[in-house]
């Protein structure tokens, strides 16, 4: 049965123990239920549950499973959701959050400064079946206000962005949005669920890709959609399981088990992260580093109110745009030129020519994205190991 997570218990805590379902066998670890159908006694039960499923009671592994259902319970529970569904990948967990509301003739508003497939779906898909959709820049409060319109029926954006780290204030996006009665969706990726507290600060929906700091080790992809009982259940559910976004079994487990470490993954990446971030401030080969948590980031003060710490990603200049940064990417010894983050290894990437080489040279430039920047996930190494290997290598940008 379901064991409901106490509320004095701490995010570590929760991580560790929430939405635990244990079979009759009484096994310590969570069990993995790897199984696509279910059955019935009786033709009257297949019929009775069709038409309405009790708790822990389930009909198809696309529309739930138990596997999945502790992952859904455990991370609703560390956010301060009252109810997740879990996807196939983080992508599908962002656009079920939007197409699950969304329709003709509606009005959505977006930061700018996202991540390329997250453009892509709002800026191709939605628009595509008549979704109208207006960009501004993230943290220009006075545009958020302009974009409002009476049928805004949501507002999206990334806590922090990627690749750039610029922040939003959740806080005020979230009052200026509810004034029009707009539903706020933040993908908080880099916030990480250690670091957020973004219901609390107004957001109405999560979303993650799992696949990042929840696994933590680069094993499976995941997403994860997280807001109110009534917005899963009645809008995202039904989408969902209709269209087929679910999360396996097999990743459920594997994301379970990454949640119990990934505060300990994340706190150590974060400390290593502003080591580096100020290792590399006056270093040879670097035109400029951005990072939460220094001094010179524009949203400083707002990373501190609203995560406490800088997180795992820090972006990295390189002088001599791309010739630049190919040039120090390449001499990398212990990063690995990849395009996911949030993993135990220390991965470095080239935004423009990877992650968002699809948009216009124009549009990365709006979003900040130069030619020379490169994008570093800190991963588990030695911190001393990976400031050495950058800055051997950013001396030859």
């Amino acid at each position: 049965m379901k064991d409901t997570a106490r509320k004095h218990w701490s995010k570590r805590t929760r991580a560790v123990h929430a939405g635990s379902r244990r079979s009759q066998y009484g096994e310590l670890s969570e069990a993995m239920f790897l199984t696509q159908g279910f059955v019935y006694p009786t033709a009257e039960d297949a019929e009775a549950r069709f038409i309405k499923s009790g708790e822990d009671e389930y009909i198809y592994a696309r529309y739930g499973n138990p596997t999945v259902a502790m992952f859904e319970d455990r991370i609703a529970s560390l956010e301060g959701a009252e109810a997740g569904f879990a996807t196939a990948s983080g992508m599908a967990a962002v656009n079920g959050a939007l197409t699950s509301m969304l329709r003709a003739g509606d009005h959505v508003v977006s930061s700018r400064a996202l991540f390329g497939s997250c453009h892509y779906v709002l800026d191709e898909i939605l628009t595509r079946f008549g979704v109208d959709v207006t960009f501004v820049d993230g943290p220009d409060l006075d545009a958020w206000r302009a974009a409002m319109r009476p049928d805004t029926k949501a507002v999206f954006f990334e806590s922090l962005s990627n690749p750039t780290l610029e922040m939003i204030d959740i806080r005020a996006v979230a009052e200026i949005a509810h004034a029009v009665g707009a539903t706020v969706i933040c993908d908080n990726v880099f916030a990480t669920p250690t670091f957020s507290d973004a219901i609390a600060q107004g957001v109405d929906v999560v979303v993650y890709s799992t696949t990042k700091h929840i696994d933590g080790q680069g094993r499976c992809l995941g997403g994860v959609i997280l807001g109110t009982e009534e917005f899963i259940r009645k809008t995202v559910e039904p989408y969902l399981k209709h269209t087929g976004g679910a999360m396996s079994p097999f990743n459920a487990w594997v994301m379970l088990k990454g949640l119990e470490t990934m505060d300990l993954r994340v706190r150590a990446q974060t400390a290593s992260a502003q080591a580096i971030a100020e290792a590399l401030q006056d270093a040879p080969g670097v035109a400029r580093v951005i990072y939460p948590g220094l001094a010179d980031h524009p949203q400083h003060a707002l990373c501190q109110a609203q995560m406490g710490e800088g997180g795992t990603v820090v972006a990295v200049e390189a002088t001599d745009g791309q010739a630049g940064a190919f040039r120090a990417l390449n001499a990398l010894e212990i990063f690995t030129i990849s395009n996911n983050l949030g993993d135990a290894k220390s991965i470095a990437t080239h935004p423009t020519t990877t992650t968002h080489q699809r948009l216009t040279d124009e549009q990365r430039a709006e979003m900040g994205i130069t030619p020379g920047l490169i994008r570093l996930s800190i991963g588990l190494e030695d911190t001393d190991d990976l400031v050495a290997d950058l800055l051997d290598a950013l001396e030859l940008a």
